[in-house]
């Protein structure tokens, strides 16, 4: 068979070339058409008036905006600003002060120990307090006071020289102002406390109570000085005034009229970071830190941990003729009808009667790191990197009398099954389901998240189990079959590292929690009587954002009003992730994921390599920088 040659023929050759090249113009030009179709706009614009050089998502949904321009605030949904002062000029970071669980921000001109000071609320959007406004030359400290809803000035002022002033937060109205004799040098360490009605202020010269509505000191007592904090019994009759001396804590009771009830104070080993006041005693812990002795020093001083004290109200003196042993840090500590129920960081779980007796037949032992401890229906359910277990509080042993453990875990997270009556814990790379009858532990499921992610959230869904982190979603049915897996990968460190309130999915959430955190720590340390190491039950996401509108109801006014109206709600993207990645258009942008299909269902351009936003996961909004002055916002909803 003779074999035909083909000839090659330039201009055909031409001819095809050209229409490839149409066909390929054709093809960019449909997809930039169907990509510009998808973008997405921003509902609203908002004009800041100076170069951004910082936004805060706040508790209460207001985005908080600082910059050249001064101070502004941006509401969920509004067409424009909510506020913006402007006669502060160039406002830093560093110079704002969020007090935690509440709507007010302290701005410091010139840093945390500036002399000039205002608070705003920023979602009434107000102004409550300006130093020289109320004719103050300078101020010390302003300390916001909760739940009382009042401010505490210390400072110079230009009528009363030397005093303290008490403001109202709820109209920013001045309730008094009270001269006072101070020595030279002398300063302000306690953060005030108002304790029957009077305003106590810790110097490093003298304790001193103030009658607000006279404007008078009623007593100072020069015996009780260098206090750090102050806290007193539900009557106010009596109070405990926190000294601390090189690592350690001296303790001072006092009466409300200024006289000693002990005749010494009581010296506590260690820095106090837990009192409480009970009927029959005071519940104390302090944490003892000689890591940095050396020599003969470190030999005497003993181990670095925790020591637990009860201590009799009368004199100080101690109630437990032996304090039991901790070996370790406490890392959970809980007042109980009968006693007082601790955690360890080294792993350890105990309980002692208000008589020193112990209540378990021996301490219960646990792997290091407790992630969890709280009330189930079965007992106390405990989860820690290596194991878990429900324990019976009565006897201290478990209730399926055998140990639960597991591979020690990269990352912890965990929920419960209520249709199957099984606790489900993910360890980075299984997840253990643990019958809660029997106590039965089997595997549920292996995975493995891509971007070296580990699981910071598992949700029961209505048809499965969900797993998630940053970048990566993952849905299980309830056998444990994967249904399906996204993964977005991160655009890059310098992308990534532009996220102001880390992760996305939970940017509020966060937010909020870390705030009830820091608020919940410091109304615990400075308690006032009684109440605030209570065991919680093991709930949901969702149940603990109610349970953080519950702490806003304790204070007046119509902001912490809409605080809580707003954590009571559902979250507006509770069935949706928002992931940043690098889009198909090759830009940055975030993609919204349906949290039970894993489709893609909205994808939003952020234009810059580096972008900076925040998401309000329960109202629904994005906030994103689009350039030097200007903000877009979102309507996350649609």
């Amino acid at each position: 068979m003779i074999q035909e040659r083909r000839i090659f023929n330039f201009e055909e050759t031409k001819n095809n070339f050209m229409k490839l090249i149409n066909l390929t113009y054709a093809l960019l030009f449909v997809a930039g058409t169907l990509f510009a179709q998808k973008a997405e706009s921003p509902q609203y614009t908002y004009d800041m008036g100076g170069k951004i050089t910082f936004m805060k998502l706040t508790d209460a949904g207001v985005l908080v905006v600082a910059g050249s321009g001064g101070l502004g605030g941006i509401k969920p949904g509004a067409s424009q600003a909510h506020f913006n002062f402007k006669d502060y000029g160039k406002i830093k970071p560093e110079e704002l002060e969020f007090i935690p669980m509440s709507p007010y921000v302290v701005i410091n001109e010139g840093g945390m120990f500036s002399s000039k000071k205002t608070v705003i609320d920023y979602v009434a959007g107000t102004k409550l307090f300006a130093t020289e406004e109320n004719k103050w030359k300078f101020t010390y400290r302003a300390d916001v006071m909760l739940p009382e809803n009042k401010l505490v000035v210390a400072g110079l002022h230009k009528d009363k020289g030397i005093a303290v002033g008490v403001y109202d937060l709820l109209n920013g109205k001045e309730i008094g102002l009270i001269p006072f004799k101070a020595s030279m040098g002398q300063n302000f360490l306690t953060k005030p406390v108002i304790i029957d009605g009077g305003l106590l202020v810790g110097t490093d010269k003298s304790l001193l109570r103030v009658d607000i509505d006279k404007g008078t000191v009623v007593w100072e007592n020069k015996d009780v000085d260098m206090i750090s904090w102050v806290t007193a019994d539900k009557s106010g009759k009596e109070i405990y005034a926190f000294e601390d001396r090189n690592g350690n804590t001296r303790i001072h009771k006092i009466s409300s009229s200024g006289q000693k009830l002990w005749d010494k104070e009581r010296k506590i080993k260690g820095k106090v970071n837990r009192f409480e006041i009970l009927p029959n005693g005071l519940a104390c812990v302090s944490d003892v830190d000689n890591s940095g002795k050396t020599g003969l020093g470190k030999l005497t001083s003993g181990a670095s941990e925790s020591k637990i004290y009860f201590l009799s109200a009368q004199d100080g003196s101690d109630l437990w003729e032996k304090a039991p042993k901790t070996k370790g840090y406490v890392q959970h500590f809980y007042i109980m009808d009968d006693g007082i129920l601790f955690g360890l960081e080294e792993g350890g779980i105990n309980k002692v009667s208000f008589d020193g007796t112990p209540l378990f037949k021996k301490p219960m032992k646990t792997g290091e790191n407790i992630h969890t401890m709280a009330m189930t229906p079965k007992g106390l359910i405990y989860i820690t990197d290596s194991d878990c277990n429900i324990i019976n509080l009565t006897t201290g042993e478990s209730i399926w009398n055998k140990e639960l453990k597991y591979k020690r875990a990269k990352a912890v997270t965990s929920t419960y099954d209520a249709k199957n009556k099984r606790y489900l814990i993910s360890t980075g790379e299984e997840v253990v389901a643990i019958n809660e009858n029997t106590g039965e532990i089997s595997s549920f499921a292996t995975f493995k998240f891509e971007g070296k992610e580990n699981p910071n959230t598992m949700l029961v869904r209505d048809n499965g189990i969900l797993l998630t982190s940053d970048q990566n979603m993952m849905m299980f049915d309830f056998g444990g079959t994967q249904k399906f897996h996204q993964y977005f990968k991160a655009p890059g460190k310098s992308a990534a590292g532009a996220i102001l309130m880390g992760a996305l999915t939970v940017a509020s959430a966060a937010a909020s929690a870390s705030s009830y955190a820091a608020a919940e720590q410091n109304r615990q340390v400075h308690s006032m009587g009684g109440g605030y190491y209570r065991l919680g039950d093991y709930t949901s996401t969702g149940e603990s954002y109610k349970n953080m509108g519950d702490s806003f109801a304790n204070a007046a006014g119509a902001s912490f009003a809409e605080m809580t109206k707003r954590f009571k709600a559902t979250a507006a993207t509770e069935n949706a992730q928002f992931i940043l990645t690098k889009l198909d258009s090759g830009e940055v942008g975030l993609v919204k994921i349906d949290k039970d299909s894993g489709t893609k269902q909205k994808e939003i351009t952020l234009k810059d390599k580096k972008p900076e936003y925040e998401v309000d996961e329960l109202g629904g909004y994005l906030y994103y920088k689009a350039n030097d002055k200007t903000i877009y916002s979102y309507d996350l909803k649609k």
